[in-house]
This record gives structure tokens, C-alpha cells and sequence, in this order.
């Protein structure tokens, strides 16, 4: 099998927590091989989309954890499957690379995560198409419509559409000249539409991260336990992950959003709980293989290569 990757540099990654990494491991445990690619190496000759790739071979080893061989340009259709994992933040230069991606898939390419559903798939508006699965939540870049709001739910949880990693995010208790100034900053004075959810103070219990294989969860998840005052479920915010089982209400959920993701071509899906509440749902890049792992010695991406060969079977 031939397998493409677009990620951010593997230079820079964190192997003990990086899932792109586990994902690496297990396709080069089943002997594929795997061509490495970074966002500006896509490009398109006419209708034909092509990169610069180099070779790359993997080890877990925190001190030589890539070798990647000398670049060479190629046409995308001669890989068999390519894995999209370059972080947010989902701007335009993401969406155009999905463009890219779009043809690939024309030719024969398994493209995971389908990279027309991860356009149409906002990982916070999306949440809006389960209504039962969610917590009070408003969509607007009108400051008063925001406000009005936060006087409905008292304690508000306001943050940006389009970044990942607790980044922007704010708790607004009361309409004041400050939750005023916020709410002008991070819609960028109006003009960029965010979202506000009434606070949920299971927080302190932890955000937890449930993992999607072509629509099942793993059975486990990583509750992600804020450690600080800003109440921030994110381990980038300095949380502390915490491995427990799904609850009825989890698989509930679950089953509610699982069956839809997997139509849309979403193979390898995070969603995000916080009590009983659908928060978010993650398609570009989740996280959070590595840490399950070891907490439960099992093999994530081991399952989710297995969702992937048996998908390309059918895509043949």
C-alpha cells in the first residue's frame, strides 16, 4: 500500500503525543510505505494534482524519530491512500488544499479524512445538526445578539470558530463594558461570525475526548481535566488527561452522531463531551491515540488502519 501523509513538520512533533505518529507507526508495522508531505508541497499541473514527497521511515525513538529520503516529485494518483493531517487553523489555505485533495480522490485516491466533508464540517458549527446532543449554544458576529445571551444564561463560554487548542477562547459572566471589549475582539468588531454556549461546570470533571472509527468510539475516553482557573479543557492549556469509560449518555451520543460522520467520508473522528453535552466535533487532525494507548494498552491506530484497508477495498 502506498501512503501519503500531509502534516506540519515531523521535526517539531511531540511523539509521545502525537497521533499522526501512531498513525505512521502502525502503516509502516504493516509494511505500507509512506511518502511525507507538507501543506506547500501540493500543487496542481492543469487538472492534475501533484506534490513534492519524500520517503519517510518512522521509529519510536524520542531521539531519531524520522528519516526522510531526497524529494521527488510525483502525480498524487500513484498513492493509494492519504491521510490529511495538518492542524487547524481551517482557513482558506486549507480550504484550497482540499481542492487539491478533491482531485486526487477523482483518480482513484482514499482521501481520509474526505476533504469535501471536512470543509462542510466546522469542528464547532457542525454540533448544530444534533440539537438534542448540546448544550444552549448561539452562532453570531452581532455584539448585542451575543449579549443578549449571556443575560439569558448568566455564565457563557464564547470562542472562535476556526482555531484549535483552547486558543481564544473566554468565559463571560455578566454584560459588562469588558464582555462588551471581548465580544468586539474576537469578532473582530463584527465581522467574524463565533460561538457562545452556556458554561457547563462539569468542566471540572474534565472535556472529555472520545475517538470515532468510521463511526464506533472507542470504548474509553480521555477526560481532559482543567488544571488551572481559566477552567480550559485542552492539554495545550495545561489540563491533565485522565483515562475513564464511556457512560451511557457518551455512547448515546455517539450513536446519535457516528452513522452520519461515516457517511460523509469521515473515517477518524474526535468528538468532545463535557457532562452530558456534545461540544465540539474534531475532523481535522484529532488527537488523543497515544495517550488512550497507554493509559489502556491498546492500539488505536491499529483499529483505524484496519477501517482504512477495508474502506479502500470498497473505494476499489
Amino acid at each position: 500500500m502506498q501512503l501519503g501523509i500531509i502534516m506540519d513538520p515531523i521535526s517539531k512533533i511531540d511523539i509521545k503525543k502525537d497521533s499522526s505518529f501512531a498513525m505512521l507507526l502502525a502503516a509502516q508495522k504493516r509494511g505500507w510505505n509512506i511518502q511525507y508531505m507538507e501543506l506547500d508541497d501540493l500543487y496542481m499541473d492543469n487538472d492534475i494534482p501533484v506534490a513534492r514527497m519524500q520517503c519517510l521511515k518512522v521509529a519510536d525513538d524520542p531521539k531519531k524519530w524520522h528519516t526522510l529520503s531526497n524529494a521527488h516529485v510525483d502525480n498524487l494518483s500513484t498513492l493509494d491512500i492519504i491521510l490529511m493531517r495538518k492542524d487547524p487553523p481551517f482557513n482558506l489555505e486549507y480550504i484550497y488544499s482540499t481542492y487539491i485533495l478533491e482531485h486526487a480522490q477523482r483518480l482513484g485516491v482514499l482521501v481520509v479524512n474526505n476533504p469535501t466533508a471536512l470543509r462542510s464540517v466546522n469542528e464547532k458549527f457542525f454540533i448544530t445538526y444534533f440539537p438534542n446532543c448540546i448544550p444552549p449554544t448561539r452562532i453570531s458576529r452581532n455584539t448585542r445578539v451575543l449579549l443578549d445571551f449571556v443575560t439569558e444564561h448568566k455564565d457563557v463560554i464564547i470562542k472562535p470558530l476556526d482555531n484549535m487548542g483552547g486558543k481564544g477562547i473566554y468565559r463571560i459572566t455578566e454584560v459588562n463594558d469588558n464582555a462588551k471589549s471581548k465580544l468586539q475582539s474576537i469578532t473582530k468588531n463584527g465581522t467574524g461570525f463565533i460561538m457562545a454556549q452556556k458554561f457547563l461546570p462539569e468542566i471540572t470533571a474534565g472535556d472529555k475526548r472520545i475517538l470515532l472509527i468510521d463511526g464506533k468510539p472507542v470504548p474509553y475516553a480521555l477526560a481532559r481535566v482543567p488544571t488551572n482557573t481559566n477552567l480550559k479543557g485542552n492539554l495545550a492549556q495545561g489540563a491533565i488527561g485522565k483515562g475513564i469509560e464511556l457512560t451511557d449518555r457518551d455512547k448515546w451520543i455517539c450513536d446519535q452522531v457516528g452513522s452520519k460522520l461515516s457517511d460523509m467520508g469521515l473515517v477518524f473522528v474526535g468528538i468532545d463531551i463535557i457532562g452530558n453535552y456534545l461540544t465540539e466535533i474534531n475532523v481535522t487532525s484529532p488527537t488523543c491515540i497515544r495517550d488512550l494507548d497507554n493509559l489502556f494498552n491498546i492500539s488505536i491506530a491499529e483499529q483505524l488502519m484496519d477501517a482504512i484497508e477495508k474502506r479502500k477495498q470498497e473505494y476499489m
